[in-house]
């Protein structure tokens, strides 16, 4: 090979790379601070109030966008290699290095490279970095969550996080204070929680932030005293017209979460971790329909004469089964079949809830699993939906390529959140909800790399113009 052409394509090689370089850089960080943003306005609510420094809400918005990377790499590339390949066209460099003999699918060998690479950093990223970052996300969360609970009380929800407590709101004013239709339920009788019902209230921190206060009005408060098993207790009930109830707040604001509670959650394993858990799912699974053999074994079993022949020898004799069940004892056969039915049923209606919810948990379980692997590849399959519709429409800027990125990334998001739904209602298998996306775009990006390759005019106005004009002289002349 002549040491000229290698220098020139080692001169293209770089050209590429350079090119490719700075828009890819800009359109991801742009990306990621537009997912990152997305983060915030969806928890400014929980944020606002809450006296938090700022390495908090740091630490906060990272944690919460950590997983965005994973939508802002593919986005990034699919930009970037649009703008590429559309600057280099419109500057007629891509009819330059095609006539001197080199192939779209040789220039475009060095951003493959990358691509891969890129993939394999996307990967990394999600099964090492991003199920840390949820699991530290989760806990942050549910201790800010906790820091202020006056802030955080939603209409017509039960708010737990105080011990011993269960409060609800019907309605809040947007003043944030005054409260309407309020239910207390004081989780510590041992007979049965204490209730305390009251039609409107305020509710304002104390100034040392360790009390919540409730200043209730027009309510009662229902309480039972007495021992468990006692049916002598007593019931009392008290009308108020203004009462005040004080929360101990010092708990919480001292307390942390652990995060070993969350460990567990599929969204917190790697790819290794989701397997073995799909492992231990399945034998759960297995072991439950071992179980119900058992217990049906133990409620259906016969002497010897299975229900078959004992129908059939019913049939054969013509008679019905009253016939052969005395009348002494036919209305206590009758009411132990009825009892034997209900348990029957509680039994396979307790197995299939747990089987439904078994199934549930190993589909969210290997939807996760394939997420790292799909998503990771699409910034591969992106590149070559990408390069070859730059190189067809031969316009750079933010203009067209922008238009054309954010209609096929829009495409690929809406498959991949259908995907996902269908998994998480047993419609489709998760391969195929995960992997939908792909295998869509996968065929496309060869369609679209042959027509680049073959200098196709897919997106020129002008050739549609010729050819209608053309099919409508041809009609004229048939006519």
């Amino acid at each position: 090979m002549p040491e000229d052409y290698i220098s020139m394509i080692k001169k293209l090689d770089k050209l590429i790379l350079k090119t490719f370089i700075g828009p890819f850089l800009a359109t991801f960080f742009i990306a990621f601070f537009v997912l990152m943003m997305q983060s915030l306005w969806k928890y400014v609510d929980d944020l606002v109030g809450k006296g938090l420094d700022f390495i908090t809400i740091c630490q906060f918005l990272w944690y919460a966008s950590a997983s965005m990377l994973m939508l802002a790499m593919p986005i990034a590339i699919l930009i970037s290699s649009i703008m590429t390949f559309g600057n280099l066209g419109e500057s007629f460099e891509l009819v330059a290095i095609k006539s001197s003999g080199i192939s779209l699918l040789r220039f475009m060998r060095p951003l493959i490279g990358v691509s891969i690479i890129l993939c394999s950093l996307t990967f990394v990223f999600a099964n090492y970095v991003i199920p840390y970052a949820n699991l530290k996300f989760i806990t942050l969360y549910s201790e800010i969550y906790t820091k202020k609970p006056a802030f955080d009380l939603k209409e017509g929800v039960f708010f737990t996080y105080i011990p011993n407590y269960a409060i609800k709101v019907g309605k809040k004013d947007p003043d944030g204070k005054t409260i309407h239709n309020v239910v207390i339920f004081e989780q510590n009788n041992d007979i049965q929680d204490n209730c305390i019902v009251a039609e409107k209230g305020v509710m304002k921190i104390s100034d040392d932030e360790n009390f919540l206060e409730f200043n209730l009005e027009n309510g009662y408060r229902y309480e039972e005293k007495g021992r468990n098993n006692d049916t002598a207790n007593e019931f009392i009930r008290v009308g108020f017209k203004n009462f005040k109830k004080l929360f101990d707040l010092s708990i919480l604001q001292s307390q942390k979460t652990n995060d070993s509670i969350y460990r567990s959650n599929y969204r917190m394993l790697s790819s290794r971790q989701l397997g073995r858990s799909v492992d231990s799912l399945k034998k759960l699974e297995k072991g439950l329909d071992q179980s119900l053999h058992t217990q049906l074994r133990y409620e259906l079993r016969y002497t010897g004469l299975t229900p078959e022949k004992y129908l059939k020898k019913i049939s054969d004799s013509g008679d019905n089964f009253n016939t052969f069940i005395p009348d002494s004892v036919n209305n206590r056969v009758r009411q132990i079949s009825v009892e034997k039915a209900v348990a029957l049923k509680n039994i396979l209606q307790q197995n299939s809830s747990e089987k439904e919810s078994r199934q549930r948990e190993i589909r969210l379980h290997l939807m996760e699993w394939h997420r790292k692997f799909s998503l990771s590849l699409a910034c591969l399959v992106l590149f070559f939906i990408g390069a070859p519709l730059g190189s067809i429409i031969r316009k750079g800027g933010l203009g067209m390529p922008l238009v054309l990125a954010i209609i096929f990334f829009l495409i690929f998001h809406l498959m991949m959140m259908f995907g996902e739904k269908f998994i998480k209602e047993g419609v489709m298998s998760a391969f195929a909800g995960m992997w939908l996306t792909n295998f869509v775009y996968i065929p496309l990006g060869c369609f679209l790399v042959y027509k680049a390759m073959n200098d196709s005019q897919l997106f020129n106005k002008e050739f549609y113009f010729r050819v209608f004009n053309k099919g409508a002289h041809l009609l004229r002349l048939k006519k």
